[in-house]
């Protein structure tokens, strides 16, 4: 599979921005790269080895910015029953995909919910 260079650099974008957030931390569980804050995953940043179409995926539990990233290209529910909980698979290489600023966005939404309230003050403090 090649790699799709746009695709490749949102990727990098969003996981240089995850793990800049207050905390996070980079684990590589079931083969992919996760950022996780207090042990907790907040956004998995799927493989990036060339066999698998780039994408994040994250939990967005504002209805109008969950619904938005439904809309996008390729976009749906994630798999293992994350998605009845908000979590939202985003394929980065569809044309259309949204950009590397609005998937920090839904990062930071994600980061949200998942991280202890001290270090959402930290955020909000820089």
């Amino acid at each position: 599979m090649t790699v799709d260079r746009n695709a490749l650099k949102k990727w990098e974008k969003v996981r240089e921005f995850a793990l800049g957030l207050p905390g996070a931390a980079e684990e590589f569980p079931w083969g992919e790269s996760v950022a996780k804050v207090n042990g907790k995953v907040f956004v998995f940043l799927g493989v990036d080895d060339g066999s698998h179409p780039l994408g994040v995926t994250v939990k967005l539990t504002d209805e109008t910015a969950h619904a938005h990233a439904l809309a996008a290209p390729g976009a749906g529910p994630a798999g293992y029953g994350l998605g009845r909980s908000g979590w939202v698979r985003l394929p980065l290489g569809e044309r259309g995909a949204p950009e590397a600023e609005l998937l920090c966005d839904w990062v930071e939404e994600s980061y949200r919910t998942i991280a202890p309230r001290r270090l959402i003050t930290e955020l909000e403090t820089r």
